[in-house]
């Protein structure tokens, strides 16, 4: 959203030579339309007015702000018709210990594994093995997953106890912090249901 300018000078003189700034209300006309109480009123009804402006403004851009951080359920049937979503499997988890957290983010530089950045939440007691979740994606577009084993239910990561994932695969080590490129990760989703495997990697 754009930034809101204050008033300033037209620039110039005016046609009468007036070096007036512009922010005031020029009088024309009969002289009643000159009265200081007529140019208060059209003053306070042009503030009403930017006002109601940048507040329909706020409005209008708080649904793409309140689409972050959403927390929810694991539901399969979600993944049983039209997307879109992805439907995640998850492979070579350790235990049945803790708690698995996957999150969906969207697959670009500004928001992947940034705090606070994820869109979607789905978060389920850990089962050794593999497990399935469908996570619905808001439009088509380009995302991408990361999984989290919290084995001991602490909310922290421990690198020598936690395991994760993410989408493609792609190599995790300790040069890149254990956070790839977002072109490593990121992926299509169309109007499909999109399936993917990550596989759960430990220390």
């Amino acid at each position: 959203m754009g930034s809101f300018g204050g008033f300033g000078r037209q620039g110039g003189l005016g046609a009468r030579g007036n070096t007036q700034p512009s922010h005031f209300i020029q009088c024309s006309g009969p002289a009643a339309s000159c009265d200081p109480m007529d140019r208060a009123v059209q003053l306070t009804r042009f503030s009403k007015l930017a006002l109601a402006f940048v507040a329909a403004a706020i409005v209008i851009a708080a649904p793409a702000h309140a689409q972050y951080r959403q927390k929810i359920a694991n539901d399969p049937a979600k993944c049983r018709g039209g997307g879109p979503a992805v439907r995640i499997t998850l492979t070579e988890i350790k235990s049945s210990a803790g708690t698995i957290r996957v999150q969906l983010y969207r697959g670009n530089k500004q928001d992947w594994l940034a705090s606070g950045r994820w869109l979607n939440r789905i978060e389920a007691p850990a089962r050794a093995g593999s497990m399935s979740f469908c996570m619905p994606v808001p439009q088509p577009g380009t995302y991408a997953i990361a999984a989290r084993h919290d084995v001991n239910d602490n909310d922290n990561t421990d690198l020598t106890l936690d395991g994760g994932g993410m989408s493609n695969n792609p190599s995790i080590s300790i040069f890149n912090l254990g956070k790839p490129s977002h072109t490593k990760t990121a992926f299509a989703v169309g109007e499909e249901v999109k399936a993917i495997t990550i596989r759960m990697r430990y220390m």
